[in-house]
């Protein structure tokens, strides 16, 4: 069987791996496809082509986009879509400067609690990529604020002890917009338990492609409820193994946690078709 994952973070957003030495751990695991899926960036997609090319992996441009969604954060996935596409670049910049006043936001709450920290120094544990919460958990590691990084978000950067999180991202209706503009597909993310079916529902009407079926999160219960609720809304199936590139949480599911190709051709032939109708 061919193996594909489609879901993979890098130094980009908030993985701890180079672009290219992922491409490189893909080929050491026989992957065939992958598709690098940075939060609100596709800076590791397209530090990466050179070397997939080069390597004979088949690399899809991909994202993981935050969007807003009935006043809560939710994570699509965008495949194969034009990353020179205007509507993207606008995208990706929007969500670059969304992300820098969320985390000035959260920063300025930590330090209301007697925290000393800067975003400086949380760009700089970004280390150039787009800045999220986990870059501040290490931040307050490092300083000595919390033992460990899951100490972090239990007791400082959950949502439930931030509370209602300061943002400015697009909302779910102008990502899959933007996406399907630009001649991609777009898939809901490691659903699991974050969305009734109600939910659900309401992001296939309001224009999703897709949903991620298989992710490291989802026990065997779970992915036959997500493959049957595909089926019956005509949905393309995606997974993969929400891979880090540390030993970090997902860790050990790479190369383990992956779709059959089958699954990516009928995702490239609603794109292609896509393409065309746009063209």
């Amino acid at each position: 069987m061919a193996k594909a994952d489609l879901h993979i973070h890098t130094l980009a957003s908030d993985g701890h791996i180079d672009p290219k030495e992922a491409v490189r751990y893909a080929e050491k695991h026989n992957l065939e496809v992958i598709s690098i899926t940075d939060h609100d960036t596709i800076k590791g997609y397209q530090e990466a082509t050179e070397e997939a090319e080069k390597r004979d992996i088949k690399l899809l441009p991909g994202i993981e986009i935050t969007s807003d969604f009935k006043d809560r954060e939710c994570h699509l996935l965008a495949y194969c879509f034009d990353p020179n596409h205007s509507a993207i670049k606008k995208l990706v910049w929007h969500h670059y400067q969304s992300r820098l006043k969320r985390g000035s936001w959260i920063i300025e709450q930590l330090r209301n609690q007697g925290m000393e920290l800067d975003l400086e120094e949380v760009k700089a544990e970004a280390r150039g990529g787009n800045i999220g919460r986990p870059h501040i958990a290490a931040v307050l590691e490092n300083k000595g604020y919390v033992a460990s990084f899951k100490e972090a978000f239990i007791r400082y950067l959950s949502d439930d002890q931030l509370g209602n999180i300061y943002n400015e991202y697009y909302s779910h209706h102008q990502v899959i917009d933007i996406i399907r503009e630009a001649g991609g597909a777009v898939v809901i993310a490691h659903p699991g338990r974050l969305y009734s079916e109600e939910e659900l529902e309401s992001l296939v009407e309001a224009g999703v492609d897709g949903i991620e079926v298989i992710h490291p999160s989802h026990n065997y219960q779970t992915q036959k409820q997500m493959e049957e609720f595909a089926d019956r809304h005509n949905l393309l199936k995606t997974g993969g193994s929400d891979f880090h590139g540390s030993n970090k949480k997902y860790q050990k599911y790479f190369g383990v946690v992956t779709i059959n190709t089958k699954y990516v051709y009928r995702l490239l032939r609603l794109t292609n078709q896509r393409k065309e109708t746009i063209a």
